[in-house]
């Protein structure tokens, strides 16, 4: 058998090069597993008309695609120049950032702010950095509501650019009032993934989660890590165990911490995902240069490929897709990374080889994966409500094919996001015969051209099918043995068949 699978999964930022149905479908085409809305951009219309255009393709290609609603955040700015100005700023330059001054009339010496805690929140000798850390200042002094700097590395800066705090410490809140919108916006559309901007402590995440449950949503929520006091020992621990998934920012995290430690911090954050049974993104600048050229970098393509080296879950995409000139070819591209930095072999992994387990169905879902790692087995396939078991089995390295089998199109839609898992349509209520639901699993997995007729397979089920958290039982069977098992008359027992 030939088929090749990718494993790590693919997040494709949709915006105006991205959302026609020509492109789209060229996107889900190339290998799309998650698309992105930027609710940065837009207005909600935009994001409902682009859902939808999603649900319609994704069923058309007969394929699962989640969508991820991105909340903004926290902006903050500097106000704009007048007519709109670009300012070059000198070394050793006096520039001031003044949270009164009028938002139109910035000029060579001082510029508006629309972030009003500025002036609380820093101090003399703290290092801000603008326009992505393009440009640096210090500051010397707060006065009232004026902060004075002076610039450290030059460069041009214009309107409404960002500013960041060296270290970190601006307080400002991770939830806006127009991201609480957005999140009514992204339930009432059906996203399947909500990422919250900036977070500063679990207390963020659970504000997020509190308002999802309140609207009666089980979305799943994604950390975006981007602040340096996110990144401290005990504070990122509490933000991993408050998400599903957590994003590796880089953009806004470089320019925090600098960028020269984030090799080293996107190493540790993803592998502190994966020990807490989360989801690991990353992000930010992947294949930049793909916005205007067909091709990538090899920096870039160094650069997927190590972070699919680390174990990350899903790589993503942004302006590459959503306004650059290739966005079917980014996709392709990384896709192509993906699956030859694939094939260097690792060692087996020892996951939670050592610990002590509370649930069943979580050691079910491990044995499985410490199983066919030692055995001869071509897939696994795991019956699931919720998608939790192929998420535990996911967290262990493995060459693989983790199959998520569920009756649930939402369930289906969430697995995308996991390494190595793939969403198949399966419902097996009603079948009451272990070994008839054997059979139509295989059966399935044949159909699909996924193994052969002399393959081995584990499979891992619980007694009381669509039962939430009731898998107990793991079966390690040769196909031969599974196709002989079952009745001559094995579908008239399979609803499926019916």
């Amino acid at each position: 058998m030939s088929k090749v699978f990718r494993r790590t999964k693919i997040i494709a930022t949709l915006g105006p090069a991205s959302e026609s149905p020509e492109v789209l479908e060229k996107l889900i085409r190339a290998g799309a597993d998650v698309v992105r809305l930027n609710f940065s951009h837009g207005t909600a219309d935009e994001h409902r008309a682009r859902a939808e255009r999603v649900r319609v393709i994704s069923k058309k290609l007969n394929r699962h695609v989640a969508i991820l609603a991105d909340l903004q955040g926290p902006k903050i700015r500097v106000e704009k120049f007048k007519d709109d100005r670009k300012i070059h700023l000198q070394v050793g330059q006096k520039f001031d950032l003044d949270t009164s001054f009028p938002a139109d009339q910035g000029d060579e010496t001082q510029v508006g702010c629309s972030y009003e805690p500025l002036p609380r929140d820093v101090k003399a000798g703290d290092t801000l950095l603008l326009n992505d850390g393009l440009i640096v200042m210090q500051v010397d002094a707060v006065v009232g509501t004026r902060v004075k700097c002076t610039v450290t590395v030059a460069g041009v800066l214009s309107n409404r650019k960002g500013i960041n705090k060296l270290g970190g410490g601006l307080s400002a809140p991770a939830l806006t009032d127009k991201d609480k919108e957005d999140l009514k916006t992204a339930v009432s559309i059906g996203a399947d993934y909500l990422a919250i901007s900036f977070p500063r402590s679990r207390e963020d995440m659970e504000e997020a989660r509190q308002m999802l449950d309140e609207l009666g949503s089980d979305m799943g929520l994604v950390a975006k890590v981007e602040r340096a006091e996110a990144i401290l020992e005990g504070t990122i621990e509490g933000i991993v165990e408050a998400s599903d998934a957590i994003m590796v920012a880089r953009g806004d995290l470089g320019v925090e911490i600098g960028d020269a430690r984030l090799p080293h911090v996107q190493k540790h954050l993803i592998r502190l995902a994966r020990t807490y049974n989360k989801v690991a993104i990353t992000a930010t600048q992947m294949m930049e240069s793909m916005i205007n050229n067909p091709v990538p970098t090899r920096a870039e393509v160094s650069d997927v490929a190590n972070a699919v080296f680390d174990g990350t879950d899903a790589v993503m995409l942004s302006a590459e897709t959503a306004s650059g000139d290739f966005p079917d070819l980014a996709v392709k591209a990384m896709a192509q990374v993906c699956v030859e930095a694939e094939k260097y072999p690792r060692e087996k992994s020892k996951h939670r080889l050592h610990e002590r387990f509370e649930r069943i169905d979580e050691t079910v879902a491990l044995s499985a994966m410490y199983a066919a790692n030692h055995l001869n087995v071509r897939a696994i396939g795991a019956l699931t409500e919720t998608g939790s078991t192929p998420l535990w089995m996911s967290r262990i390295s493995s060459g693989i094919p983790i199959y998520a089998l569920t009756a649930h199109e939402k369930t289906c839609r969430r697995v995308t996001l996991f390494r190595g898992v793939y969403p198949i349509s399966f419902n097996p209520v009603g079948i009451a015969d272990h070994a008839v639901l054997n059979r139509a699993i295989v059966q399935e997995f044949m159909d699909r051209g996924l193994v052969d007729s002399e393959d081995t397979v584990i499979l891992t089920k619980g007694d009381l099918m669509g039962a939430r958290g009731g898998t107990n039982a793991m079966k390690i069977a040769s196909i031969p043995e599974v196709l002989e098992a079952a009745p001559n008359d094995w579908k008239s027992h399979c609803p499926a068949y019916k």
